[in-house]
């Protein structure tokens, strides 16, 4: 166990950075099983011999299951501890992929994926509760700015390593990869992570538990099917009114509760209040780079789910080098100057995406990819750092959830209501094709040599892309609208006592 007198060394040495390595170990591997699961659909649905709509469950229960566990990771994380809860989920998820590598079944994988879920939920606010306690805070930057790899890396590195499983060995080994993984980890969690000082938890929430997790299943689920459903279907409407109902319930009963499950007072603080709305709209811009340029490259350009991934991987190692540095940035000047210059930054290189189109070099489309990254290490968690910054150490876990749930609804909500969108552009530049085509011009002389199957192959493809230009206009736009807050940020000034949470 590393003392306390350890940690008060790290201005001269470096026992806090081994210790968020070690954090970062689960972290990663959370966020990782999100994105790497969706390359092997293919392989699952012939090993099982089931339609798309079936095997889809096993991507969506996961998501279902870490957003309704994540708003319990505070108070246990207070009750038993954060070393502890950390090694327990890193111990569920290592179960549970362990139980998915030998899974038989769709039903039986959909359980699996349950139990990882459960563990996958605790981890990322867990995590990100034990940064701020044993980091100095004069170093919270840097130490946020290497904690971001996972929310960026990850997603990059999922397709091309689930890929590379998938097609070289099997579908087994997505999941297997993860046992002495998980195992090393636990092991050095055990050594290299600090004990933390009790926190008194409280007697458990359970109507806050309940109604919290009612809501967001209901609210996650809908955001998932509603449009393969039909966003005025009878059971999206229902699973909406659901999630309204027991949410406006749930905030009720935390702001009268006199020890909630959720601090929602918490809000009542400015720059955590701003830094959580301008989460919402970067994290759907993140989402609408990550989400739909790898559909485009697979979809129109007709790369693999490998190559893509590779393709991908550039851009997230620039995040990855641009991290640490805005972190240092942050430590030395914080948001006001950094967080405007990324944000101009990612709108920048997310307009020059509404020039993409079939024939757009993959080079290009790399580098513009590497702009927008380092857009994205300039933002993300330099508002993360500055949200948590203000909240009183004995509160970070409680408000890691509500930043972590903030993350994962607009995220979920971001890719739901961009793909209604695009749906709708691709409908309506279908059409505007077709009756051009149809007009007297050449358009109708090229045709004629043509088979209907190809020509409606080419028709989808440029409505496609053009309907794919009008997201990423919309993003730019959006993006830019959180300019404006960014300039209301703060530098939260808190103890700068090395390890502020940690046993003496």
């Amino acid at each position: 166990m590393i003392e306390q007198k350890d940690i008060k060394k790290e201005k001269n040495g470096s026992s806090w950075v081994l210790s968020i390595f070690v954090i970062l170990i689960g972290g990663f591997m959370a966020i990782l099983d999100s994105s790497i699961v969706n390359v092997a659909i293919p392989s699952l649905m012939a090993d099982f011999g089931v339609s798309h709509s079936e095997i889809e469950w096993i991507v969506t229960v996961y998501m279902l299951t870490l957003g309704v566990i994540v708003p319990t990771s505070g108070w246990l994380g207070d009750y038993l501890g954060y070393k502890k809860l950390y090694i327990a989920s890193l111990g569920v998820f290592t179960f549970g992929s362990a139980l998915c590598a030998i899974g038989w079944s769709v039903e039986s994988l959909s359980v699996f994926r349950v139990i990882q879920g459960i563990g996958g939920g605790m981890i990322m606010p867990t995590t990100m509760a034990m940064v701020y306690r044993i980091v100095p805070r004069e170093r919270i930057g840097t130490a946020m700015g290497t904690f971001g790899l996972t929310m960026l890396l990850a997603p990059a590195i999922g397709p091309s390593l689930g890929g590379y499983l998938v097609e070289y060995v099997n579908w087994h080994w997505i999941f297997s990869i993860n046992i002495p993984i998980g195992i090393i980890g636990m092991f050095l969690a055990n050594i290299f992570i600090p004990q933390f000082e009790k926190v008194d938890a409280g007697k458990f929430d359970w109507p806050g538990a309940l109604t919290a997790a009612v809501g967001l299943f209901c609210l996650l689920f809908a955001l998932s099917e509603g449009e393969s459903w039909g966003w005025g279907s009878y059971e999206i409407v229902m699973l909406f009114y659901i999630s309204f109902m027991a949410l406006a319930i749930f905030v009720y009963l935390e702001l009268n509760a006199k020890q909630p499950l959720l601090d929602l007072r918490l809000f009542k603080l400015g720059t955590f209040t701003v830094g959580n709305l301008m989460l919402v709209i970067i994290t759907v811009g993140m989402y609408s780079g990550l989400f739909y340029i790898p559909l485009f490259l697979q979809a129109i350009r007709g790369l693999g789910a490998f190559e893509t991934g590779l393709l991908m991987l550039p851009p997230a190692l620039v995040s990855g080098i641009m991290m640490p540095i805005s972190g240092r940035i942050y430590d030395k000047v914080g948001p006001k100057f950094l967080v405007p210059t990324g944000i101009l930054l990612l709108s920048f290189s997310t307009f020059l995406f509404t020039r993409i189109d079939i024939n757009t070099p993959l080079s290009t489309i790399i580098l513009w990819n590497m702009v927008r990254s380092i857009g994205m290490g300039m933002t993300m968690m330099p508002i993360q750092t500055s949200v948590m910054s203000v909240v009183p150490t004995e509160k970070v876990g409680r408000a890691s959830s509500i930043t972590n749930i903030i993350n994962r609804v607009s995220g979920s909500f971001g890719i739901a209501v961009l793909t209604m969108l695009l749906n709708k552009r691709i409908t309506y530049h279908s059409a505007m094709l077709h009756w051009n085509i149809r007009s007297d011009n050449l358009a109708i002389h090229v045709s004629k040599q043509m088979s209907d199957t190809i020509l409606e192959g080419i028709i989808y493809k440029m409505s496609f892309v053009q309907a794919l230009n009008d997201i990423f206009l919309i993003m730019t736009i959006l993006i830019l609208i959180a300019l404006f807050p960014a300039f209301l940020l703060k530098k939260g000034e808190v103890s700068s006592k090395a390890g502020h949470g940690l046993i003496e």
